[in-house]
């Protein structure tokens, strides 16, 4: 068997396995609650192998490794080190009170959880248009899967675009949650072979020790604080910003949501666990950048590096063309294990929280039809941005997605943990409040590394809420001393 055949044969058979899957999800699939987060019998383990996947996705093991390839071990330290930290506080602090809250209220998306959390529609409503943002980082997926499906088959992107379109919006038409959770079983599983092997194969190829070889691109390369990089040069940028901002992205739709696919706090831990080991086993990814610097690689574009790693060190030969072919569908399978639950989310978050309560009175839609409907005009919408993509998508996507997560804080921080809830007003105002600022000084005040101006709206936003919280019991004390 030839490699180019063997290449048609896995990709045939990744194809027929996720149908397959998401068939299976299909008759499990009656309702729009069942489309939206299952029916609570789901293993802990695949829901948190399903989280681990959705968390890492594209933007690990495709387009970070180039923020490192071009920026060193402070991009490393970015993305590796305090983003997990951020991840794992985020999980371990929030999980059970936020599942358990949303246990009682039913709700099926963070919009759902905040208006029954707050009493406030209007609210829900908000955050409805809010999670919208998440369409950006669909983008950024499917432009770097379809890097990969180019590089794969004699296609050229933009073809390549429109086939993951209709791949990955196809089978999750079929199956909802159900179909995204049994395929990022298969794809989580792929992905940690994939890791393991590529982090193995690159520290067994190393001419040297690895500092030696960090020290011989550069010092500043080399250093955790990169003073030539204009988005990783101190504490603040490396460190600070990535915990905050990643503990932020965790409320997101398809992130926070999988915990109300537990049945019972029980499974908690188990979830957790696997979460987070998993997670961290992906993150060997980033290594990728290093070894492609290391091994002298001239890439312009940042975002393919990891593409023309695994040519230039498998290419050369007959085993490595085969194994070139299982690396390349387990990349794509990255991609598609976050881009469907992010589509679930958001089909289920406009029909639950937008037709539901403001428009399913005037009209007489079938929920879990609508929300079939809703992803094939997201589907479009995506495909029409991701046609001329930005020249550094990753960043395009963080511009969104970062300032969703600073929007979403506050509402879900103070929801969790303060059992008296401020008025729905002064929640949007802090949420919008943090969109603004990050908009503002990433787009017009100079701060190009979106996790920096996402922290800092998340600060002012958090510095409000606590003087919306702190204001009355002010006015109490001067009306009883007056």
């Amino acid at each position: 068997m030839t490699a180019e055949l063997f290449k048609y044969i896995l990709m045939g058979s990744f194809i027929l396995a996720t149908y397959w899957l998401s068939f299976k999800g299909m008759k499990k699939t009656t309702d729009l609650k069942s489309f939206s987060i299952g029916a609570g019998d789901m293993s802990p383990y695949m829901v948190g192998l399903t989280l681990a996947a959705s968390i890492s996705s594209t933007a690990t093991f495709v387009i970070n490794p180039g923020f490192v390839y071009t920026h060193g071990l402070s991009a490393y330290l970015h993305y590796a080190v305090a983003a997990f930290l951020g991840i794992a506080l985020a999980f371990i602090i929030l999980t059970k009170k936020f599942r358990s809250l949303g246990e009682k209220q039913g709700a099926l998306t963070i919009p759902h959880w905040i208006a029954t959390r707050y009493k406030s529609n209007k609210l829900g409503l908000l955050f409805a248009f809010l999670n919208l943002l998440s369409i950006t980082f669909v983008v950024l997926i499917m432009v770097g899967c379809s890097i990969l499906v180019a590089s794969l088959f004699p296609v050229s992107q933009k073809m390549a675009l429109v086939i993951v379109m209709l791949f990955v919006f196809s089978y999750v038409l079929m199956g909802g949650s159900y179909a995204h959770a049994y395929t990022n079983t298969l794809q989580g599983i792929v992905m940690l072979g994939i890791s393991l092997f590529l982090f193995s194969y690159g520290v067994y190829n190393l001419d040297g020790s690895f500092l030696a070889n960090l020290n011989a691109v550069s010092l500043d390369y080399a250093s955790v604080f990169n003073a030539k990089s204009n988005l990783y040069y101190d504490f603040f940028s490396v460190f600070g910003s990535s915990f905050i901002i990643t503990f932020a992205l965790m409320l997101q739709p398809h992130i926070l949501t999988k915990v109300l696919f537990l049945k019972n706090d029980k499974q908690v831990n188990k979830f957790l666990g696997t979460t987070l080991v998993t997670g961290s086993i992906f993150g060997l990814m980033l290594f990728i950048g290093f070894f492609a610097r290391f091994d002298g690689l001239e890439i312009v574009r940042q975002d393919t590096v990891v593409a023309t790693y695994i040519t230039s060190a498998f290419s050369a030969t007959v085993w490595g063309q085969y194994f070139i072919s299982f690396v390349s569908i387990g990349l794509l399978a990255a991609g598609l294990s976050t881009l469907d639950g992010i589509l679930v989310a958001l089909s289920s978050m406009v029909v639950n929280d937008i037709y539901n309560p403001w428009l399913s009175k005037r009209f007489n839609i079938d929920p879990l039809n609508l929300s079939r409907v809703v992803l094939v005009i997201i589907g479009l919408t995506s495909l029409a941005l991701a046609w001329n993509p930005p020249k550094l998508v990753g960043l395009f996507a963080q511009k969104g997605v970062y300032g969703l997560a600073a929007a979403s804080l506050v509402p879900i921080l103070f929801g969790v943990f303060l059992d008296k809830s401020l008025s729905p007003l002064k929640i949007g105002t802090c949420s919008i409040l943090a969109l603004l600022t990050h908009l503002y000084l990433n787009l017009f005040g100079g701060i190009a590394n979106p996790s920096v101006s996402s922290t800092y709206g998340i600060a002012l936003s958090v510095l409000m809420a606590t003087i919306f919280m702190v204001l009355p019991a002010q006015k109490k004390i001067i009306r009883k001393t007056a």
